[in-house]
């Protein structure tokens, strides 16, 4: 549906106005207004320990003179390798005070993506959790220019009791006595620093997601302080609270280095003046202990969260009363799992549905969501406030009717600033049409009805999606096929009932390579250094050959029906 036309999907909206204001603001004046609104209101709770409003402001301001001590300004790019703590977020924040950019990094990133995550985003600086120091401080001879080295611990942040029980029940990381700054040290350096003010603007970059593109390389995505904010505001606007989610708590359960984690468990929670509940390792039992114990009213999930919503034990008698909002998105969400967790949130006195969600990184997460008390079935739902969908026929900017499938594009405040020093890759996917809009060319496959509601069918890039994170296969296959005693290779995703989809490798040894457990053994070695935890084959099979089409490329599908009827 073109901006020019009225858009259908608006009867729908039952309260939420069809355009929003967007404050010339960044993200940290956003957070600051939120902390004057609501300075004594629990801004995060971490392990038992939280924090108002008004002291995070305090840290905030804190770390933004120690960034500035560190010689961080204007325009730097600096790290954050950062599980969801309050260190990971305050650093966020104190980025935008002082007009330097967030480049977010997943903490089980392999030591080779980090070196291309630090010299790709020209990073000056690393925010990482003392366990991963090691990984960061191996690669530091292979980066383009010197990166300082914070570390953090999450013993820093815990009450004294909770301090103890942890350095009993944990091992400890043993770390050097230089070659990083640590936390405290870190802080104590910009205790007499002075900030300028106003160091950034609304359109400015705020931080450096990562996708793959339409390519499946990896890049990064430039988003703004505007980005941001519309996402929050949006957000805000369609969770079906018509007045505030102030006071309200959220389980900030996705990642802070993802989209989702960050656009909305993160930053739309403290816009709004609520709880964020950071949990930095998600696990089934911590999950189902935390429903039961904090209570979030919102919980932004991947499709594997709510699949342990089913399974966890103690929640046999739970009641569910508390929830306002439970919203799925980072991967389809099945309609039988759907069913299965509506009829589970009914039962345990839930007065909500799961609603569903679409969106990528490049427009920071969801753009697009389930209305309040109307679901269609099979439907990703309808555009947020001041965002608008439209379908075109694959690789050109023609717009089709109603029903039609084609490739869903999308206009709006939240549209990223463009990839990361990657015009040619910005230019494939941000057109101008011929309403004069620049439009973002998602890459995916789907129709919308006559009431504007849309459907997702199919994505043209070729990507495995496993426990919500986005996976590449034809990176993970450039990286085996480097090992010197591999020939071809070839990545599929193999359904599974928890994450979705978990990686196999099929790989053809070079000649003169006998296949076996120890070469097996050496590969998984070798990918462990190359390739995300998260993306890591849990199977490699070795054959003669690979499947080919007609035209002799590899088969993958072939390869994927194999074992779908295995």
């Amino acid at each position: 549906m073109s901006i020019s036309s009225e858009a259908p999907w608006l009867k729908f909206y039952e309260g939420i106005p069809a355009h929003l204001d967007y404050p010339d603001k960044t993200t940290y004046a956003l957070l600051a207004d939120a902390a004057r609104r609501y300075p004594d209101h629990i801004a995060y709770d971490f392990m038992n320990r939280t924090t108002t409003y008004a002291a995070v402001l305090q840290r905030v301001d804190a770390v933004a003179k120690a960034l500035t001590a560190l010689g961080i300004g204007k325009g730097d790019r600096f790290t954050i390798c950062m599980p969801n703590t309050p260190q990971a977020v305050d650093c966020f924040y104190a980025l935008s005070k002082i007009g330097a950019v967030a480049n977010m990094v997943h903490p089980l990133s392999a030591p080779e993506e980090i070196v291309f995550y630090l010299n790709g985003s020209h990073s000056r600086g690393i925010l990482v959790l003392d366990q991963f120091y090691e990984k960061v401080a191996s690669i530091r001879h292979r980066l383009d220019a010197p990166v300082a080295i914070v570390v953090a611990t999450v013993a820093d942040e815990l009450s004294p009791l909770m301090k103890l029980g942890y350095r009993l029940t944990q091992k400890q990381t043993k770390l050097p006595l230089s070659g990083y700054i640590s936390w405290r040290s870190f802080l104590d350096a910009g205790k007499y620093t002075v900030l300028s003010q106003g160091a950034a603007d609304a359109d400015a970059p705020a931080a450096i997601l990562y996708s793959g593109g339409t390519t499946g390389t990896a890049k990064g995505i430039l988003l703004s302080h505007r980005n941001m904010n519309a996402l929050a505001l949006q957000t805000i606007a369609a969770s079906g609270c018509k007045d505030s989610i102030a006071e309200m708590k959220m389980l900030s359960v996705m990642p802070i280095f993802h989209g989702f984690g960050l656009g909305i468990g993160i930053h739309t929670a403290l816009v709004g003046g609520a709880t964020c509940i950071l949990v930095p390792r998600f696990g089934v039992k911590i999950y189902a202990k935390l429903l039961l114990k904090k209570k979030p009213n919102f919980i932004p999930g991947v499709p594997t969260l709510f699949e342990a919503l089913l399974r966890a034990d103690g929640m046999q008698k739970a009641d569910l009363s508390f929830l306002v909002g439970m919203f799925s998105g980072g991967d389809s969400l099945s309609e039988e799992l759907k069913a299965k967790v509506d009829r589970f949130l009914k039962a345990h006195n839930a007065k909500i549905q799961v609603r569903e969600g679409y969106g990528t990184t490049e427009c920071v997460t969801a753009s697009c969501l389930t209305p309040v008390h109307f679901a269609k079935k099979g439907s990703i739902g309808v555009p947020f406030p001041d965002t608008y969908y439209k379908i075109t026929a694959v690789g050109t900017t023609e717009e089709l009717p109603a029903g039609a499938e084609g490739e869903i594009c999308i206009s709006g405040p939240t549209v990223m600033l463009g990839y990361l020093d990657n015009p040619e890759e910005t230019a494939l996917v941000l057109r101008r049409h011929a309403d004069g809009k620049i439009w973002l060319h998602t890459g995916d496959v789907g129709y919308m009805d006559t009431d504007g509601f849309v459907y997702f069918r199919q994505r043209l890039k070729r990507i495995i999606i496993t426990s919500g994170y986005n996976v590449y296969p034809s990176q993970l296959e450039n990286v085996i096929d480097r090992h010197e005693k591999v020939l071809q290779s070839c990545v599929i995703g193999v359904r599974d009932p928890y994450k979705m989809h978990k990686i196999k490798a099929f790989v053809v040894p070079a000649p003169g390579v006998a296949p076996s457990q120890a070469l097996k053994e050496e590969l998984f070695a070798y990918c462990r250094q190359c390739i995300a935890k998260y993306a890591m084959p849990y199977e490699i099979e070795f054959r003669t050959e690979l499947p080919k089409t007609l035209v002799g490329k590899v088969d993958y599908r072939k390869l994927e029906a194999e074992e779908e009827a295995s």
